[in-house]
C-alpha cells in the first residue's frame, strides 16, 4: 500500500515538472515573439525616420561639402573632406545674423500678438452674447478662403501711404491677428461650459479679469499650439518681408538665403549652408512644441 501511494506520489511529482517546464518553455517563446515584434517595429521606424529626414540630411551634407565635391560624375552622398567654409562664407557675404535677429523679432512679436488678439476675439464669440453674433463670426471665417496674393496690392498701397515701408511695423502690424486663431481659440473655449462664465460673473469678476485668471490657465494647450504654428509661419514669410523691405538692416532671414544665390556653382554649397542654419531656429522649435501643437489642435474637435 505504501509503495503504491509512493509511486503515484512520483509519478505526480513528474507531471508537475513537465508542466512547469512546458509553462516556462511557453513563456520564453513568447518573450522571444514579443522581442522580434518590437524589433521590426523599431527597425520599420529608423527605416521611415531615415527616409523622412534623408533631405535634411543630404542637405547637411552638402553644406559640409567643397563646391569641388559636389560637381563632380560621381555621386558623393557623404563629403569626403567635410569642411566649415561654407558656414564661414554665408555667414560673410550677407548678414545673416543680423537677418535672424529680425526674423525672431518679428515673428516673436507676430506670435504674441496673435495669442493676445485672437484670444479676445475668440472670448467674444464664445461667451458675450450680442447682436449679429454669429454673421460676424461667418465673415471672420470666410477671410480664410482669400489668398494672400489677392490682397498684397492693396496691402502695400495702404502700408506705401502710411510711410511704413522698410520699417518693423509694415512687417508685424499686418500679421497680429488671424481667422485661423480666432477659430482655434473658439473651439476650445467652447469645450467650457457657460455656466463657468456666469458664476465669475456673479462673484463680480470682469471680463479682463476672468480671461487672465480662469481661461489662459485652462487653455494653455491651445496657446502652445497657436505660439508654435504662428511662429513657424512667420519665421517662413518671404513674399511680404520681400516686397516690403529695401535695406539689409530691416530684411528677414528667409531674403536673406535668396541673396546667397548667383551664377557661381559654388553659391550652391554657401546657400544650402544658410538654409541649414535658418532651418535649425524652426525645427527646434517645433519638436520642443510638437505635443502642446498636437494636443492643442485637436483638443477642441469634440466638444463636452
Amino acid at each position: 500500500m505504501d509503495h503504491t501511494i509512493t509511486s503515484k506520489k512520483a509519478i505526480y511529482q513528474d507531471q508537475n515538472i513537465d508542466i512547469e517546464k512546458i509553462r516556462e518553455e511557453m513563456y520564453q517563446r513568447q518573450r522571444v515573439r514579443k522581442i522580434r515584434k518590437t524589433a521590426v517595429r523599431l527597425g520599420a521606424n529608423v527605416i521611415m525616420v531615415l527616409i523622412i529626414l534623408l533631405p535634411l540630411l543630404y542637405a547637411v551634407s552638402v553644406a559640409l561639402m567643397p563646391s569641388s565635391e559636389l560637381f563632380t560624375t560621381q555621386l558623393n552622398l557623404i563629403p569626403k573632406n567635410p569642411t566649415l567654409s561654407n558656414f564661414k562664407e554665408a555667414l560673410a557675404k550677407v548678414p545673416l545674423v543680423r537677418f535672424v535677429l529680425n526674423s525672431f523679432l518679428v515673428a516673436g512679436v507676430i506670435t504674441f500678438g496673435q495669442i493676445i488678439s485672437c484670444s479676445l476675439a475668440a472670448f467674444s464669440f464664445s461667451f458675450l452674447d450680442f447682436k449679429g453674433k454669429n454673421i460676424l463670426f461667418m465673415l471672420v471665417m470666410a477671410t480664410m478662403m482669400i489668398p494672400g496674393e489677392a490682397t498684397i496690392i492693396s496691402n502695400y498701397l495702404t502700408v506705401s501711404r502710411l510711410g511704413w515701408l522698410d520699417t518693423y511695423k509694415v512687417l508685424i502690424i499686418p500679421y497680429l491677428t488671424s481667422a485661423m486663431g480666432i477659430f482655434l481659440f473658439r473651439q476650445f473655449y467652447l469645450t467650457f461650459p457657460i455656466s463657468l462664465y456666469e458664476s465669475a460673473k456673479i462673484d463680480g469678476c470682469g471680463n479682463l479679469r476672468f480671461i487672465l485668471q480662469i481661461l489662459i490657465p485652462l487653455t494653455k494647450s491651445a496657446i502652445g499650439a497657436m505660439a508654435v504654428y504662428t511662429f513657424i509661419n512667420a519665421w517662413n514669410m518671404y513674399m511680404w518681408p520681400l516686397l516690403v523691405t529695401g535695406s539689409d538692416k530691416m530684411r528677414t532671414v528667409q531674403i536673406g538665403i535668396g541673396m546667397l544665390d548667383s551664377v557661381d556653382s559654388q553659391s550652391i554649397t554657401l546657400m544650402i549652408a544658410g538654409v541649414v542654419m535658418i532651418i535649425l531656429p524652426s525645427i527646434s522649435i517645433f519638436i520642443v512644441g510638437q505635443k502642446q501643437l498636437i494636443k492643442g489642435m485637436f483638443s477642441g474637435a469634440v466638444k463636452g
